[in-house]
């Protein structure tokens, strides 16, 4: 796979990937993927890539910042979505390694996610390149009436911010 920084003529596809990661019901809070400009301007302009396959998008990894305050500027959040069509061979992995490398050569220390404790594949997909969980935010907002539990996932870097 090919690893690339996600540019604004691959937003159609990474937002239907994003979208089918909604649509399980597992990956987000939110419901519908947003436009282009709503996504760039809530992500940091480096970390963003896209996995290409035999000319194929197959997913997508990005971070956010978690707070504008300058002591939180190198803790961000992840976000990985792997194309459904894709689950299962390797691609996820992948994007996580590069994604991870990526962060800390913009001097990101802290990588951290929610998750869904029904998504399984991403709760192992994080252990599997060293994230630890740190604990469950219980009944922490609602989606369709019911109430939904956060797994907190943190991966310190051994590089950045070490000193």
């Amino acid at each position: 796979m090919e690893i690339i920084e996600i540019l604004p003529e691959h937003w159609e596809e990474v937002s239907r990937i994003y979208q089918q990661g909604m649509d399980t019901g597992n990956a987000t809070f939110q419901k519908t993927a947003p436009k282009w400009e709503e996504w760039n301007a809530s992500h940091l302009e480096k970390c963003r890539l896209v996995g290409i396959e035999e000319g194929e998008v197959v997913g997508w990894a990005a971070l956010s910042p978690v707070s504008s305050r300058c002591v939180y500027a190198g803790v961000t959040e992840v976000s990985i979505y792997i194309a459904a069509e894709y689950h299962g061979r390797g691609f996820g992995s992948q994007l996580m390694k590069a994604l991870i490398q990526t962060s800390e050569t913009v001097n990101i220390w802290t990588l951290q996610s929610g998750i869904f404790p029904e998504n399984e594949g991403s709760i192992h997909l994080h252990l599997k390149h060293g994230f630890r969980k740190l604990g469950i935010r219980e009944r922490v907002g609602k989606m369709e009436g019911r109430w939904r539990d956060v797994v907190l996932m943190e991966r310190r870097s051994e590089v950045v911010g070490v000193e």
